[in-house]
Protein backbone atom coordinates (compact mmCIF):
# COMPACT_ATOMS: atom_id res chain seq x y z
CA UNK A 1 0.00 0.00 0.00
CA UNK A 2 1.49 3.29 -0.67
CA UNK A 3 1.32 6.63 1.07
CA UNK A 4 -0.03 9.78 -0.25
CA UNK A 5 3.58 11.02 -0.26
CA UNK A 6 4.82 8.20 -2.12
CA UNK A 7 1.56 8.69 -4.72
CA UNK A 8 2.41 11.61 -5.51
CA UNK A 9 5.92 11.05 -5.88
CA UNK A 10 5.06 8.33 -8.64
CA UNK A 11 2.22 10.17 -10.10
CA UNK A 12 5.08 13.08 -11.53
CA UNK A 13 7.05 10.45 -13.04
CA UNK A 14 4.38 8.97 -14.91
CA UNK A 15 3.06 12.25 -16.28
CA UNK A 16 6.61 12.46 -18.34
CA UNK A 17 6.61 8.84 -19.51
CA UNK A 18 4.55 7.73 -23.09
CA UNK A 19 1.99 5.67 -22.40
CA UNK A 20 3.14 1.74 -23.48
CA UNK A 21 -0.03 -0.27 -24.23
CA UNK A 22 -3.18 0.27 -25.37
CA UNK A 23 -6.41 -1.50 -23.53
CA UNK A 24 -9.00 -1.55 -26.68
CA UNK A 25 -12.21 -3.27 -27.32
CA UNK A 26 -11.56 -6.75 -25.68
CA UNK A 27 -10.90 -4.88 -22.48
CA UNK A 28 -9.22 -6.38 -19.59
CA UNK A 29 -7.99 -10.07 -21.10
CA UNK A 30 -5.53 -12.96 -19.42
CA UNK A 31 -2.69 -11.90 -22.26
CA UNK A 32 -3.43 -7.77 -21.28
CA UNK A 33 -2.59 -8.91 -17.53
CA UNK A 34 0.00 -11.30 -18.80
CA UNK A 35 1.59 -8.38 -21.22
CA UNK A 36 1.20 -5.89 -18.40
CA UNK A 37 2.80 -8.09 -15.40
CA UNK A 38 6.09 -8.62 -17.68
CA UNK A 39 6.08 -4.66 -18.03
CA UNK A 40 5.92 -3.90 -14.45
CA UNK A 41 8.42 -6.41 -13.47
CA UNK A 42 10.71 -4.74 -16.36
CA UNK A 43 10.12 -1.24 -15.52
CA UNK A 44 7.95 -0.88 -11.98
CA UNK A 45 5.72 1.30 -13.25
CA UNK A 46 3.76 1.33 -16.45
CA UNK A 47 1.10 4.03 -18.01
CA UNK A 48 -1.48 2.32 -20.30
CA UNK A 49 -4.27 4.47 -22.62
CA UNK A 50 -7.97 3.38 -22.33
CA UNK A 51 -9.15 3.35 -26.01
CA UNK A 52 -12.20 4.46 -26.94
CA UNK A 53 -13.93 1.87 -27.99
CA UNK A 54 -13.52 -0.13 -24.78
CA UNK A 55 -16.75 -1.18 -23.12
CA UNK A 56 -15.39 -0.11 -19.84
CA UNK A 57 -14.36 2.95 -18.19
CA UNK A 58 -10.47 3.63 -17.46
CA UNK A 59 -11.94 3.61 -13.48
CA UNK A 60 -12.67 -0.03 -14.23
CA UNK A 61 -9.73 -1.20 -16.11
CA UNK A 62 -7.52 0.20 -13.20
CA UNK A 63 -9.22 -1.70 -10.19
CA UNK A 64 -9.34 -4.51 -12.43
CA UNK A 65 -5.64 -4.86 -13.54
CA UNK A 66 -4.71 -4.11 -9.97
CA UNK A 67 -7.07 -6.51 -8.31
CA UNK A 68 -5.37 -8.85 -10.89
CA UNK A 69 -2.13 -8.22 -10.83
CA UNK A 70 -1.23 -7.08 -6.87
CA UNK A 71 -0.59 -3.25 -8.17
CA UNK A 72 -1.08 0.10 -7.10
CA UNK A 73 -3.13 2.42 -8.85
CA UNK A 74 -1.25 5.83 -8.93
CA UNK A 75 -3.30 7.84 -11.62
CA UNK A 76 -6.09 7.60 -13.92
CA UNK A 77 -6.28 10.80 -15.53
CA UNK A 78 -9.28 11.32 -18.67
CA UNK A 79 -7.91 7.93 -20.74
CA UNK A 80 -4.51 7.10 -18.97
CA UNK A 81 -3.72 5.28 -16.16
CA UNK A 82 -1.00 4.31 -14.14
CA UNK A 83 -0.10 1.32 -12.26
CA UNK A 84 2.92 0.52 -10.09
CA UNK A 85 4.10 -2.73 -8.65
CA UNK A 86 7.76 -3.48 -6.71
CA UNK A 87 9.97 -5.38 -8.99
CA UNK A 88 11.38 -8.59 -7.19
CA UNK A 89 14.60 -8.63 -9.39
CA UNK A 90 15.51 -5.41 -9.90
CA UNK A 91 14.25 -2.17 -7.85
CA UNK A 92 14.68 0.98 -10.19
CA UNK A 93 12.32 3.49 -8.35
CA UNK A 94 13.14 4.36 -4.76
CA UNK A 95 9.94 5.68 -3.03
CA UNK A 96 10.37 8.04 -0.27
CA UNK A 97 9.46 7.53 2.96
Amino acid sequence: MLTSKQRAYLRGLGSNCPAIMQVGKGGVTENLIKTVSDALEARELVKLSVLENCGESPRDVLDKLCQALGADGVACVGKKIVLYRESEEKKSIILPK
